[in-house]
């Protein structure tokens, strides 16, 4: 059980958590989800003791080990596979005490803690990991300081996961993965025995791994039972309810004043009046739903142009006199949504470099249409925006010659209005220096976009205003990311880079994530029989789990609604001010008494719940 009470954290003046508080389950998977800024990175700290809180507590097991991803990656001349193998201090010291150690009796006990802890099968535990990360046996025995930040941070959470800690904090650990090693820390972290408490905002990674939503909104901590898009159904209700209360309480606020006004100078009313008065005072207002109106993409649309607008014909094309990439055979039309698939370092980024003209074909042809201009997205252009400059400068400098309202209206389309567009990029979140670029980057409608990662600093609500403004825009789209929801919510051609080349996959997203998972798939070389078998066996199990899925989403139906009562009942037995009038009636015997009652049909229901979720696990497994 980790027990977080009345957190609070104040930074430069503002708060960020205010009085935070929530109980989580024992080895649960929680998924710690809220908007860029809401302060999801720094309660993590607070629980990894990386940051004292002003008032509040954590509480754990005594003697659990918590692991958390060190801000500063792994450096040095020791390799990957010798960093993850130190990662677990307790078999270091026993292994260093076993060659030491002079003592038969104390020797007895190391050995047969070192047998306990599973010591000797460690190597391959840990190439195991390292692999599932992407680190083939030359990488893992290369020297730190050979790899990139990127993947250096995994050599991190494959340390981290290594060591088995018993509450594990994952911030944002697919960033720096591809969609491969996105599915493999999936399958890890749905058999990990331990608690998890994981900030995603990558809606299929949060519903096949996590079991609890926990939200952070506005400072405060909300539990919800089940994945992402049970949460979303859940805060979706809990929204209408709030929509429909302050507009009933604005009915009676309304009300309220227009008798005031007519009654206050009327002696024979003025007591009622003075009356109305005082409770319209004590009128406390319901709390108004969240609307970022800064939360905006919209890509301007281009121009027309004949179709093809590239074909690449037996094209090589790499760095210097080395090629990464040959015999390329690829067409591209207006329209078209593209997907480039395949593990980091087979070629995509040379394949986006290419079509963008960064590149030139060191043999064989590439043919573009001279009319047409393309956005080239990178997350280096996040990176190399000046922070001293704001995004008004940025887009004037290119968009010389345009009109100050023509620059401030491409930075509308992308919520920098009015002061956003004065405050300096080294002020503005991660997300909206994202969005910055994409608005610097379609400043004159390209026909064609190119986006590597894009999704990287966006959270949840900002990815599916993405999904939404580029299946809005009528140019074409190459899509490099790890995002499964929004490959499948944008692309319609699947281009998969791999040995040395690229070409169509044969197959939806779905089989390519099969593929991926599948331990005798070398390569989507399958037959049009096995395409057909596995269609068909897909349908059957579909088919099976159909019933299970039906009985998993009543019995969490039913969970969140008893939830809910029960939330009612204890706000009536601590807070009857804000109660239902129904409720606060009741002697708090009574209470007591339903909140049980309650309790034990919540418990019920979370075993029905388990039950079908195990069940339909087992299936798709």
């Amino acid at each position: 059980m980790l027990n977080l009470t009345d957190i609070t954290v104040r930074l430069g003046g503002r708060t960020i958590l205010d009085n935070a508080t929530a109980k989580l389950p024992p080895r649960g998977r929680i998924g710690l989800i809220g908007r860029n800024g809401a302060g999801k990175t720094t309660l993590v700290k607070v629980i990894a003791s990386q940051l004292e809180p002003d008032t509040g507590s954590v509480d754990m097991p005594r003697g659990a080990r918590l692991g958390y991803i060190a801000q500063e990656a792994p450096h040095g001349d020791a390799t990957p596979f010798e960093t993850v193998l130190a990662a677990d201090l307790e078999r270091a010291a026993l292994l260093h005490e076993s060659e030491t150690s002079h003592d038969p009796d104390r020797l007895g006990e190391v050995h047969e803690r070192l047998m306990a802890i599973d010591a000797y099968t460690a190597p391959s535990r840990a190439a195991q990991i390292l692999v599932g990360l992407g680190f083939d046996e030359e990488m893992q025995h290369a020297s730190l300081d050979s790899f990139s930040g990127g993947w250096k941070m995994r050599v991190a959470l494959a340390s981290l996961l290594f060591s088995q800690p018993d509450v594990l904090l994952l911030d944002e650990p697919s960033n720096h993965l591809d969609l491969e090693a996105v599915l493999w820390l999936e399958d890890f972290l749905k058999s990990y025995q331990a608690t998890i408490l994981l900030v995603s905002h990558e809606r299929d990674f949060l519903n096949n791994v996590v079991d609890h939503i926990l939200h952070l909104d506005r400072g405060k901590l909300t539990l919800y039972p089940g994945g992402y898009d049970a949460f979303e159904r859940q805060r979706a209700e809990r929204q209408a309810q709030i929509a429909s209360a302050r507009a009933k309480q604005q009915a009676q606020r309304e009300h309220l004043q227009e008798y005031i006004a007519k009654n206050s100078a009327r002696a024979s009313t003025a007591k009622q009046a003075q009356s109305r008065q005082k409770a319209l005072a004590k009128m406390q207002p319901i709390a108004e739903l969240l609307d970022d109106p800064t939360l905006h993409f919209d890509f301007p649309n281009p121009d027309e142009l004949r179709p093809p607008l590239i074909t690449l014909d037996l094209a090589t094309v790499g760095y210097g006199e080395t090629p990464i990439l040959k015999r390329l055979n690829l067409r591209i039309d207006p329209d078209d949504r593209i997907a480039l698939l395949g593990r980091n370092g087979n070629g995509k980024t040379t394949l986006a470099r290419l079509l963008a003209a960064q590149l030139t074909p060191m043999e064989g042809a590439m043919n573009a249409s001279g009319k047409m201009r393309v956005g080239y997205f990178t997350q280096y252009q996040v990176e190399e925006l000046e922070r001293s400059e704001t995004p008004l400068q940025h887009m004037t400098v290119l968009m010389k010659g345009a009109s100050q309202s023509a620059v401030r209206g491409q930075l509308g389309r992308f919520g920098f209005s009015g002061q956003k567009a004065t405050t300096e990029v080294g002020k503005l979140s991660g997300g909206e220096r994202a969005r910055l670029a994409l608005a610097l980057i379609t400043r004159d409608a390209p026909h064609m976009l190119i986006l590597d990662e894009p999704t990287n600093h966006l959270d949840v609500d900002a990815r599916e205003a993405l999904i939404q403004a580029l299946n809005e825009y009528t140019g074409t789209v190459v899509l490099v990311s790890h995002d499964r929801h929004m490959l499948e919510m944008t692309a319609d051609r699947l281009v998969l880079v791999d040995q040395g080349t690229a070409k169509e996959f044969d197959g939806s997203l779905d089989d390519y994530i099969a593929f991926v998972l599948s331990k005798e798939g070398q390569g989507p070389k399958l037959s049009k029989a096995d395409k057909k078998e596995a269609r068909r066996a897909a349908a059957e199990a579909r088919e099976k789990g159909t019933e299970l899925r039906k009985a998993a989403k009543a019995a969490e139906a039913e969970l969140a609604r008893l939830t809910e009562q029960r939330s009612a009942v204890e706000r009536a037995m601590f807070d009857p001010s804000t109660a239902d009038a129904a409720l606060t009636s009741l002697t708090m015997t009574e209470l007591m008494k339903r909140r049980a009652e309650l309790s034990g049909k919540i418990d019920a229901a979370e075993a029905a719940w388990m039950a079908a979720s195990e069940a339909l696990e087992a299936i798709d497994a």
